[in-house]
């Protein structure tokens, strides 16, 4: 009988220590004495519980024991048949979750606003992407979620397709219709793949949307470091009854270390039994701030902080009250400026500013006098920097034109030229502003003018771009 309380990895670490072991192992700085300016910035206790896999702990590769525990639990308090504990991130998730389905020359219908980790498990294992394009909100500037009727047509049209990848929610805390979506994909037979990365705590209260286990997902990449409140690069691969667990774990071990860290483990562990005996009730207090946070910003005025009311059942079927999501053009700044200011002149780091929104981050450890602080900055920088918009780009959804997949472009005969004569070329590397990390381009698909004149304003602006090859990107990669 499992136990929600039980923390097997904390459990198996704690024992460990009381008994002193000499370490003629890795890691070589030897529970921090080979390294004290370490030990001085992490903590004594941290850095003795950094320890190697060996049979008291189990091992994450083939865990037979305390991990294997800690999976079964996480299983049961995330409504999974199976869960795989993950520490390179829900990149790593994604990407084995991807790998999983599909193979070279399979077919993956997907929206074109995905991370830049899925994009990458395309790379990887040769897929082709049948790209489903979202609505958009013209006045925000953002992409919505996958209309199921366009689903449908998709899979009508690419019947051969292995599986259809749906965001459940999008960094904006839009939600597709992912139980109709997941029905329409076992109809025909295909898998249905859920990138959870920004709705882990949809698990934990019933007033949140849908998860991908309750909707029949087959898998899901949830990223607990988020919104769970795990270690940073501590994630969770969710399964269903109807995949295979050896053989997901087969695709794991592909790219997964062979040393995880038993601190982001033991930090899963133990954010797991926060999450499934306190979640319910820290869920509805983090709900309550944001909807209070979105009343007060939009009291300022030249905010827009928007939430529910996009709400249609269609491109919108669901929204995450927790995030956090301002419109800022009305006060004549783009996302990313509004983002700077709050860092460099009030101390405030949210989690991103893009051309038109920002996001502030809420979850389990914010308070409400940092929100009071965050609504307090805002309503200052619209006095002291209101100006007029005349001239602001507004961020929009560009439709792709792919030419070849993504592997054939990234493995392809390329050259490098400079970015203003790469127009009608096909590129061969990604583009994005991250966060949030969706590609401007991706590897295959060709380079228009508009998107080149995106990627100007977006650096102009001071945009976090990554990417390509050029770290300035003054030049891009292209296809001979």
């Amino acid at each position: 009988m499992l136990s929600q309380e039980r923390a097997p990895i904390y459990e198996a670490l704690q024992e460990f220590e009381k008994k002193r072991v000499v370490p003629f192992d890795v890691p070589g700085h030897k529970r921090g004495r080979g390294n004290p300016e370490l030990a001085s910035l992490l903590g004594e206790k941290c850095v003795r519980m950094d320890v190697n896999s060996m049979k008291p702990l189990d091992n994450l590769c083939h865990p037979v024991s305390v991990i294997r525990e800690a999976e079964e639990l996480a299983a049961e308090a995330f409504g999974a048949a199976h869960a795989f504990l993950m520490v390179g991130g829900t990149t790593s998730a994604v990407q084995a979750m991807v790998l999983s389905a599909v193979k070279r020359g399979d077919k993956i219908i997907l929206p074109r606003n995905v991370h830049r980790s899925v994009m990458g498990a395309m790379v990887l294992c040769g897929a082709i992407p049948v790209y489903v394009d979202p609505d958009s909100d013209k006045s925000l500037g953002i992409p919505l979620g996958m209309r199921l009727r366009d689903v449908e047509k998709a899979i009508r049209e690419n019947p051969d397709a292995k599986a259809v990848l749906v965001n459940n929610p999008t960094y904006y805390g839009i939600c597709s219709d992912i139980c109709g979506i997941t029905k329409l994909a076992h109809e025909h037979g295909m898998l249905c793949l859920a990138d959870e990365a920004h709705g882990t705590h949809f698990y934990f209260n019933g007033r949140l949307p849908v998860t991908a286990m309750e909707a029949g997902a087959d898998l899901a990449a949830v990223s607990m470091h988020k919104s769970g409140g795990s270690l940073t690069q501590s994630s969770l691969l969710l399964a269903g009854p109807n995949v295979s667990e050896g053989y997901v774990r087969q695709i794991i071990n592909l790219t997964q270390t062979t040393s995880g860290s038993y601190l982001l483990l033991s930090s899963l562990d133990i954010s797991r039994r926060n999450l499934a005996l306190r979640g319910e009730e820290a869920f509805g207090r983090v709900m309550g701030l944001a909807e209070y946070a979105r009343d007060e910003i939009n009291a300022i005025g030249g905010y827009r902080a928007f939430g529910r009311e996009l709400v249609n059942k269609d491109s919108v079927y669901d929204f995450d009250v927790t995030k956090l999501s301002v419109h800022t053009l009305d006060i004549g700044l783009a996302g990313i400026e509004v983002y700077d200011l709050l860092r460099d002149e009030y101390d405030i780091q949210i989690e991103f500013g893009d051309l038109g929104n920002i996001l502030a981050y809420l979850s389990i450890g914010d308070r409400p006098r940092d929100v009071e602080r965050l609504v307090g900055a805002l309503s200052e920088i619209r006095r002291r920097y209101q100006k007029s918009k005349a001239g602001l780009m507004r961020q929009e959804y560009i439709e792709p034109q792919v030419a070849v997949s993504p592997q054939e472009a990234f493995y392809a005969d390329k050259e490098m030229l400079p970015i203003d004569e790469t127009k009608g070329r096909i590129c061969s590397e990604f583009v994005m502003c991250y966060p949030p990390g969706i590609p401007i381009l991706a590897p295959g698909e060709k380079i228009t003018g508009q998107i080149l004149a995106y990627i100007k304003y977006a650096k102009e602006k001071g945009c976090s771009m990554t990417g390509p090859e050029d770290p300035d990107i003054e030049n891009l990669n292209v296809l001979k």
